[in-house]
């Protein structure tokens, strides 16, 4: 069974030319942050909307792990780990990272429902903007916690916990 999809090579040159008419961030970029190249493994008419999707899951993912520091019901038990090495400053930037991943998932469903190329490009250009944003600020809020030890888990002197 031969190997479907449009594969890397051609991905590439088919990016490239949206790259060129939207003026977007280059492919390897794109391909460090949201693995685009997978892509390649699929057959499809709509590169924007693809990228797109992507883009979509990694944001989805973040949202639910901010989700469960901020929020934490029925999460596993690193996140109570996590919170409790956070000050109120770094809760309030996880806050506003949440709430910025928020507007691009309010965005991603409006593009979902009336497709546009030029829309489509614009959200991945500007996405990646405010991800490099929202990156550079999860890195140092997790980089601090690690620094407190907020990766380690607390042993029960008791034994079992319930």
């Amino acid at each position: 069974m031969g190997k479907s999809g449009i594969g890397l090579e051609q991905l590439k040159k088919e990016y490239e030319k949206l790259q060129r008419k939207y003026n977007l961030p280059s492919f390897k970029e794109m391909n460090e942050d949201f693995h685009i190249e997978k892509i390649a493994e699929n057959d499809t008419e709509l590169l924007p909307v693809e990228i797109r999707r992507w883009m979509w899951e990694k944001f989805s993912n973040y949202m639910r792990l901010l989700e469960g520091i901020l929020n934490p019901v029925n999460v596993p038990m690193f996140i109570f780990s996590i919170i409790k090495t956070l000050n109120p400053e770094e809760k309030k930037n996880i806050s506003e990272v949440y709430k910025k991943l928020m507007k691009e998932e309010i965005k991603i469903i409006r593009l979902d429902l009336d497709f546009n190329e030029s829309k489509e490009a614009e959200f991945i250009k500007e996405s990646y903007k405010i991800w490099q944003e929202i990156k550079k600020e999860l890195s140092q809020i997790f980089s601090e916690v690690e620094k407190r030890g907020g990766t380690k888990t607390e042993e029960n002197s008791r034994g079992y916990f319930g």
